[in-house]
């Protein structure tokens, strides 16, 4: 069973809390897939994880481009895992797959859109109906993560 985290944005945007998560991930030693709920978002944060920070970017590429195996960031709409993630990112409310095959998956979302925050309730109980270890993490004021369940 994987570890199924929830990220609740509250104080940033997902393109300001993706990089830094993806980034730590990769520092693992971890192969990561993006899953987003359309091409349109999967080609904007293909566009900014290029340019997020002016010293930095993350090498990575969409399902769109020539060997998605090799990569070590994958950004996709769809639910395979071309590049034997180790963690699975779903944001925008994309529909996660089946989940056994990775050690973690991180649903991030949106608390000041109504529709991501419900849909994050439902993913919730399904992956505790399923036997997954969740935690919810939500940022306090000064952007950091805590715990709460």
């Amino acid at each position: 069973m994987a570890d199924v985290l929830f990220y609740h944005l509250t104080e940033s945007t997902l393109e300001e809390a993706l990089p830094g998560l993806l980034e730590r991930s990769v520092d693992r030693g971890w192969r990561a897939v993006v899953q987003t709920g359309t091409e349109e978002r999967r080609d904007a944060l293909d566009q900014h994880l290029w340019t997020f920070r002016d010293d930095s970017f993350l090498a990575h590429a969409t399902d769109r481009e020539a060997y998605p195996g090799e990569q070590p960031i994958l950004l996709t709409t769809g639910d395979g895992n071309p590049n034997e993630a180790r963690i699975r990112f779903l944001v925008d409310g994309a529909m996660p797959p089946e989940l056994s095959g990775y050690e973690r998956a991180v649903f991030l979302f949106d608390g000041h859109d109504a529709a991501q925050v419900e849909a994050a309730r439902v993913h919730w109980k399904t992956m505790k109906d399923a036997g997954h270890a969740v935690t919810y993490w939500q940022q306090s004021s000064d952007r950091r993560w805590e715990r709460k369940a």
